[in-house]
């Protein structure tokens, strides 16, 4: 999709765990290859944000999921691709035993503060910029 398509609606989990977040690793070959994200994914047509994440981590990661509050929307526009809009909700899980999917090339829990902004999605920079500074 070009910046001149409609805006991709994107739900991302942020799961805490001992002060770390839960991150996902995108496969490579794709979108946005090797790159650092919230786990989650697209919104599809009469879903919630909540609803479309729990089937997403369950997809991407082998566990239930529930959504809890919004903390937080994030608006990016790619260089050549596509314009996403993220929700940010705060996710916990029913298990930390993880089954991946090809989707979830790695995954791993990291502090925010050790969180190189280069390694992780555009779209997600600025949501943990605010982690970072304890907003």
């Amino acid at each position: 999709m070009t910046a001149t398509g409609r805006r991709v609606r994107v739900a991302a989990a942020v799961v805490w765990r001992d002060g770390k977040l839960l991150l996902t690793q995108r496969p490579p070959g794709g979108a946005f290859a090797l790159q650092w994200e919230f786990p989650g994914g697209k919104i599809e047509p009469g879903e919630t944000p909540a609803q479309a994440l729990s089937r997403e981590v369950l997809e991407e990661l082998g566990v239930a999921a529930t959504a809890h509050e919004a903390l937080g929307v994030s608006v990016h526009d790619y260089a050549g691709g596509p314009r996403v809009e993220v929700a940010f909700l705060r996710c916990t899980l029913d298990s930390y035993d993880f089954t991946p999917s090809p989707a979830a090339h790695a995954v791993r829990w990291a502090s925010p503060a050790a969180i190189p902004p280069e390694m992780i999605l555009e779209a997600d920079r600025e949501f943990l910029a605010r982690l970072k500074a304890g907003a």
